[in-house]
């Protein structure tokens, strides 16, 4: 039996679709799972592909060529220290172990240097993209040591985005410094988020513009300056409808956001460092906030205040609002790179001088 070239731990979602582009990209791939249902999946839905289902982790480790090149896809947190604990012993000096997840850059730290003690290299990598950029092309931010980049360098270059010929996928650094950029990145995108939310805010209740020209408005501005996936999927939802109701979707979805850290722990990093990101933690104070709906709902009934009116013409405001996101999207990613740059000054001589600051 042919040797599988890399493994994932973990066939969710994600660990799932990145399997599949990596196959597509000509690598033979092993997947493991402890739900025995993913594992079928994916051993079964594929047929003539080069995957290998493991239903145990014995059968994993031993299709996997040596160097052994291992994706963690799991929850972070507990879960990951779970999954290395439950392959640690079976691992080999010079194997590699990659945390694929949303890991705090702190316990990417701590994990790198307690399997750096044992002879394993570990790279804590952000991926960005959701489902459909794993399967088609993610932007990919690993850290790690040095000879652990040159060992999934051809492998990540081959499967993550690509503008203009060129992959979005660069080393980052020692250890945390992955993590800590996807957590920044992360934390940006919640800017922009918010940015975006408020501009369709104004234009909605203050302007009085319906779906249909909210669409016209975003989809012009995705064709300028603007132009980025974010805004291309605004102008998207304005189309869409709910099959059961034939309402716009959009006016069906709750003003309410869950949030799974990373946004949060930029705030809080940004505090330690003392690095002002104003944008960003407006946004997630706004995210916070949003999840206390029905303090909110109680509040409208005895809180009042003007309705919002715009005495401009509508051609004016929507140049405004164009202008206004436009500067106000470049401070969030400013915001951004200024927190990158005084973390690696701050975390450089002990931990991670980041690639990309």
């Amino acid at each position: 039996m042919n040797k599988a070239n890399f493994g994932f731990m973990g066939l969710g979602v994600m660990g799932h679709m990145l399997a599949l582009n990596m196959e597509r990209n000509g690598f033979r791939v092993a997947g493991y799972d402890v739900e025995e249902e993913k594992v079928k999946a994916f051993g079964t839905n594929y047929p003539g592909k080069s995957l290998v289902a493991c239903a145990t982790l014995d059968e994993f480790l031993a299709v996997l060529e040596r160097p052994r090149r291992i994706m963690m896809m799991v929850p972070a947190g507990k879960v990951v220290d779970g999954a290395i604990a439950s392959i640690i012993d079976s691992l080999e000096p010079g194997d590699l172990l990659i945390d694929g997840g949303n890991s705090f850059f702190l316990d990417t730290e701590r994990r790198s240097k307690e399997l750096e003690a044992k002879g394993i290299i570990y790279i804590g990598t952000g991926v960005s993209g959701g489902e459909q950029g794993a399967l088609w092309g993610p932007s990919i931010m690993p850290g790690g040591q040095p000879e652990a980049w040159e060992l999934v360098k051809p492998v990540f270059e081959a499967i993550s985005a690509k503008v203009q010929g060129e992959p979005c996928v660069a080393y980052m650094g020692p250890r945390g410094a992955g993590h800590y950029v996807k957590m920044v990145h992360n934390g940006i995108e919640y800017g922009d988020m918010q940015l975006i939310a408020e501009a369709y805010d104004i234009l909605h209740r203050g302007l009085g513009l319906d779906n249909a020209h909210l669409q016209e408005v975003f989809s012009e501005w995705n064709r300028g300056e603007l132009e980025s996936y974010l805004i291309e999927i605004t102008a998207d939802i304005f189309s869409k409808s709910d099959p059961e109701t034939g309402q716009a979707v959009v006016d069906l979805i709750l003003d309410e956001a869950a949030q799974k850290g990373t946004g949060k722990w930029t705030s809080q990093n940004a505090l330690d460092l003392g690095a002002p990101i104003p944008t960003i933690n407006a946004a997630v104070e706004s995210r916070i906030i949003s999840a206390y709906k029905d303090e909110r709902m109680a509040a409208s009934d005895v809180l009042s205040g003007p309705e919002p009116k715009i005495s401009a013409s509508s051609s004016e405001v929507i140049v405004w609002m164009r202008d206004a996101l436009y500067a106000a999207k470049i401070c969030s990613y400013a915001q951004g790179f200024g927190l990158m740059r005084l973390a690696s000054k701050e975390y450089a001589p002990t931990s991670m001088p980041f690639a990309c600051a």
